[in-house]
C-alpha cells in the first residue's frame, strides 16, 4: 500500500513515493526551465512541465518496482499564483506564468490607490479576499492578457493553476481546488466560493465562466488515465484535489492546529500558522482556506530566504571545495561555524528578489571593511534570511500567541548551522521534520486521507510525520541577536529615500 505525491514547484517539479507510515521508498526531480521573454516576465512550458511530471512518476514506479495494485492514491501541490490557461482541447493557449513574474505590476498600484477619500478597489473587497495584492495574482495577470494578448484570451476555455492543470492532465477532469485559489484574490475567502462582486471589482465578471468548479483536497476528482508519458501501472489510480504548498508544507510537519507554527526557508521564505478565525487586515500578507475543514492558513512571505546564499555561492564561491566537505553548501556552513555571532556588524539585506518592505527595495551588503572575511559576509547573508523571516513572524505575532516550537522546512533546514541561527535569533526551539521531500509527503498525507487510510488528517499527521532533529536557542545570544536585527530594521529606514531614486 503505497501512496505518491508531486510538488509542482516554480523551478522544480518532484514525485516521492511513499508508505502509509510516512517512509519515502522513491524519489525523483526534474528541473524546470524558466522563459524571460521580456524584462519583469516569467514563464515556463506548460508541455514540458507535464513531461517533467511523467519522467518523474515513471522512475519513481521503476525505482520501487510499483505493480498496478500497489498506488493507492496520487495528489499533487504546487506553487500558487502565477496562471495557467488552456483551449476547449485542453492544450495550452499560451506558456504558463510563474508567481515571480512582475508584468502586472501596475494593475496592483492602480487597485490599491484611493480616491475622493473613498477606499482603494482593493481595500472596499479586502473583507471578501482577506490578503495583499501582488503583480503575480491571476486577477492582476488576467487583466494584462486581456489588454496586451486579447486574442490569446479568445481562445481560453479554463483557468488553472499548476497543480490543478496537472491533476487535469492526469484525469482529463475539469476542477480548480479551494486552498489554492482562495489565495488568487478572485474569490471569497470567507464563504468558499467564487462571489461576483470580487471579480467585478477587477473587470473579470464575464471570465468567471472558466473558473472550474471547486473541490476541497481531499476530495477525490477523478483517476489517473492511460495516455503517452503515464506509466501504464498507475492508469485507474484515483487522484485526490492536492493543496497550495503552503499547505502541504503545514501538513508536513504536522500543522493540524494553532498550536504549531511553520516556517519555509527555501526559494520564499513563508512563515504561517492556522486557525478556525480568519484575520482579514490590510496589513496581512495572506489569509486563505486550509486544506483541513474549518481552519484557515495565515501567512507571511517573500522571495527574501534561501534563495539568497544560492546566488550567492553562485556568484562568489567557485573555486573547489576542500576535501572535507561534500560540497559548496556544506563549505559554507563550515565557514560560517567558524565566525562568532558578536565577531562583525555587517549588514545583508536579502532583497535580490524582491522585498516585502518596499516595491523599490533592494539588496545590500552593509558595514563592510578590509578586516572582514569570507565567512564573516556569509554569515551575515545567513542572518539576513532568518531576519526575513523575523520581519514577518513579528507581523504574524498580532494575531497568534508565542509558539512553542517552530518547525522548520526548506532548503535552510538541511543546514545545521543555519537551523540553530533561527532558534537563537527566535529565542524559540526549532524542529525539523524528517523527510527530504516535505512538499511529496505533505500531498500524499492529503492523498491518504482522501482514500481512507485515515479518518482524518489529525491521524495521518499523527502517523506519517516525525522529527528528526531538535535546536534549542541559546539564550546567552538573545542580545546578540536582537541588537543585530535592531540595526537591521534601521537600514531599512535609511535606505528607503535612496530607493526612490534609484528606480
Amino acid at each position: 500500500m503505497t501512496l505518491i505525491g508531486i510538488d509542482c514547484g516554480s523551478t522544480m517539479v518532484k514525485a516521492a513515493l511513499f508508505d502509509r507510515r510516512g517512509t519515502e521508498l522513491a524519489v525523483a526531480g526534474r528541473k524546470i526551465e524558466h522563459l524571460y521573454p521580456h524584462p519583469g516576465w516569467t514563464e515556463n512550458n506548460m508541455n514540458a512541465v507535464w513531461r517533467s511530471v511523467c519522467e518523474c512518476l515513471a522512475e519513481i514506479t521503476r525505482q520501487a518496482a510499483v505493480r498496478t495494485d500497489g498506488v493507492r492514491c496520487i495528489t499533487c501541490t504546487g506553487h500558487g499564483n502565477g496562471l495557467y490557461l488552456v483551449d476547449e482541447n485542453g492544450e495550452p493557449v499560451r506558456n504558463g506564468i510563474i508567481s515571480s513574474d512582475s508584468r502586472a505590476r501596475k494593475y496592483i498600484e492602480e487597485w490599491g490607490v484611493s480616491r475622493d477619500g473613498l477606499p482603494s478597489a482593493a481595500g472596499k473587497i479586502l473583507p471578501k479576499t482577506m490578503q495583499s495584492l501582488w503583480a503575480a495574482q491571476p486577477n492582476a495577470l488576467l487583466r494584462w492578457l486581456l489588454d496586451k494578448e486579447p486574442e490569446t484570451m479568445k481562445k481560453v476555455k479554463h483557468l488553472f493553476m499548476l497543480k490543478d492543470y496537472i491533476r487535469f492532465k492526469l484525469t482529463g477532469e475539469t476542477y480548480m481546488e479551494l486552498s489554492d485559489m482562495s489565495a488568487t484574490s478572485l474569490m471569497n475567502v470567507g464563504t468558499g466560493e467564487y462571489d461576483d462582486e470580487v471579480l467585478a471589482t477587477w473587470g473579470l465578471l464575464d471570465w468567471k465562466r472558466i473558473m472550474p468548479p471547486l473541490k476541497r483536497s481531499a476530495d477525490i476528482c477523478g483517476k489517473a488515465v492511460s495516455r503517452d508519458g503515464l506509466p501504464s501501472v498507475l492508469a485507474g489510480v484515483p487522484v485526490a484535489g492536492g493543496m497550495f504548498d503552503i499547505d502541504a508544507c503545514g501538513l508536513a510537519v504536522g500543522m493540524t492546529d494553532e498550536t504549531k507554527f511553520c516556517m519555509v526557508a527555501g526559494t520564499w521564505g513563508n512563515n504561517q500558522f492556522i486557525s478556525k478565525t480568519p484575520v482579514v487586515d490590510r496589513d496581512m500578507f495572506m489569509t486563505s482556506c486550509y486544506s483541513i475543514d474549518g481552519y484557515y492558513l495565515m501567512l507571511e512571505g517573500s522571495a527574501t530566504s534561501a534563495s539568497n546564499l544560492e546566488w550567492f555561492v553562485r556568484e562568489f564561491i567557485s573555486e573547489p571545495q576542500p576535501s572535507n566537505c561534500a560540497s559548496v553548501y556544506e563549505l559554507c556552513n563550515q565557514l560560517v561555524a567558524e565566525t562568532k555571532p558578536d565577531s562583525t556588524g555587517i549588514v545583508f539585506l536579502p532583497y535580490l528578489y524582491g522585498s516585502p518592505v518596499d516595491l523599490d527595495a533592494k539588496a545590500c551588503l552593509f558595514g563592510l571593511d578590509g578586516r572582514h572575511s569570507r565567512g564573516q559576509v556569509l554569515r551575515a547573508v545567513y542572518e539576513g534570511a532568518v531576519f526575513g523571516h523575523r520581519w514577518h513572524f513579528e507581523r504574524l505575532r498580532r494575531f497568534c500567541e508565542k509558539p512553542e516550537t517552530i518547525r522548520l522546512t526548506g532548503g535552510a533546514a538541511a543546514s545545521g548551522v543555519w537551523a540553530q541561527m533561527f532558534a537563537d535569533v527566535f529565542q524559540i526551539p526549532v524542529e525539523i521534520p524528517a523527510g527530504t521531500e516535505l512538499g511529496c509527503l505533505g500531498a500524499a498525507i492529503c492523498g491518504a486521507v482522501a482514500v481512507g487510510i485515515y479518518p482524518d488528517y489529525n491521524n495521518a499527521c499523527g502517523a506519517m510525520v516525525k522529527i528528526a532533529r531538535r535546536y534549542e536557542p541559546n539564550p546567552v545570544l538573545a542580545e546578540v541577536y536582537e541588537q543585530k536585527y535592531r540595526r537591521y530594521r534601521k537600514l531599512l529606514d535609511v535606505l528607503k529615500p535612496a530607493w526612490k531614486e534609484l528606480t
